[in-house]
Formats: structure tokens, C-alpha cells, sequence
């Protein structure tokens, strides 16, 4: 399981990371470009504001993909801060706090998937568009479903290793934050 989740975290790194910082690059180059053609030249087209809003969109669905590997999303922190306070008893109540959160969170992002896909099948269908009608809606439905379910992936990998950990078994480590070693 320790060489899957390597092998997840690789794709996570190689590949999620440069297909979200693409398409977000991307949408800010066209916002640019629209910025100047509406204020300087005065023109503006209506499909460009669609694939600023979407393609953004896409891109920041592809990262909550990557957040969660570092626990920067969807993470319970107030109550189980709150119980380390109190010692060794309390700490362990404060992960099995976290771990029914990450598996409730989970649980709610495979439903969501779930019942996202026949959306995303419809949209196909019956031809759905944007409001400027330039672009059609599934490849950005698929994409935010694409997040949903890389993030699922992490989150069952995370609850895997968090019941390891309170078994006592060792798990593999998160290698540190670049900007960490910085500070």
C-alpha cells in the first residue's frame, strides 16, 4: 500500500501539479488579453469571459487534488488542537476526530462523484453550453469531477495511513515542504 501511495504521490507531483499551474497560466494570459481588448481597443468577446471563468475553474479543481496530500483541504483542526492540550488520551481521541472526518469528507466526495458522472453523460448528450453558448459544459463538469475523485484517491490513502498510525504501525512520510525548509 506504501508503494502505491508513492506511486500517487508521484502523479500527483509529475503530473496534477503541471496540468493545474497550465491551465491556470493559461486562463491568466486570456484574462489579460481580454482585460486589454475591452479597455484599450475597446472590443470585447463574450466567449473569452466563458473561458476565463471555466478553464480557472478546471484548474483549481485539479489542485484540490493536490491540497489534500498536505492537508489543506476539507481537514478538521479546532477540536483536535484543542484536545492534544489535554495529553496522550487526548491526542488519540483528536485522530480518531480526524479520521471520521476524512471519511465522512470522503464518503460525501465519492457520492458526489457518483451521481456527478450521469451529469456529466447528460451534458454530452444534450449538448449543454456555456452561457455564451462557444464552449460546451462537459469537459469542465468532467474536470471538476475529476478533482472530487483525485481528492478521494488522497483521502483514501490518508485514512488507510491514519489507521495505521493508530494501530502503531509505521507509514510512509510526507517529504517536507519546499517553503518549510525555507522558514
Amino acid at each position: 500500500m506504501e508503494r502505491a501511495y508513492a506511486l500517487w504521490r508521484a502523479f500527483q507531483d509529475l503530473f496534477l501539479a503541471h496540468a493545474a499551474a497550465l491551465l491556470l497560466l493559461g486562463c491568466t494570459l486570456l484574462a489579460l488579453l481580454e482585460v486589454a481588448r475591452r479597455y484599450v481597443l475597446g472590443h470585447s468577446f463574450e466567449w473569452q469571459q466563458d473561458a476565463v471563468t471555466f478553464f480557472t475553474l478546471s484548474g483549481v479543481f485539479l489542485y484540490f487534488g493536490i491540497s489534500q496530500r498536505r492537508n489543506a483541504h476539507l481537514s478538521v483542526t479546532v477540536l483536535p488542537e484543542v484536545l492534544e492540550v489535554f495529553g496522550p488520551r487526548a491526542r488519540r481521541v483528536a485522530e480518531i476526530v480526524r479520521l471520521f472526518a476524512l471519511t465522512f469528507a470522503c464518503l460525501f466526495l465519492l457520492a458526489v462523484v457518483w451521481w456527478g458522472v450521469p451529469e456529466v453523460r447528460e451534458s454530452r448528450h444534450y449538448e449543454s453550453r456555456t452561457e455564451s453558448l462557444a464552449f460546451p459544459m462537459w469537459p469542465f463538469l468532467a474536470a471538476l469531477l475529476a478533482g472530487f475523485a483525485f481528492m478521494a484517491v488522497t483521502m483514501l490513502f490518508q485514512i488507510y495511513r491514519a489507521i495505521q498510525a493508530l494501530h502503531g504501525r509505521k507509514v510512509l512520510e510526507e517529504p517536507p515542504e519546499a517553503d518549510a525548509a525555507l522558514h
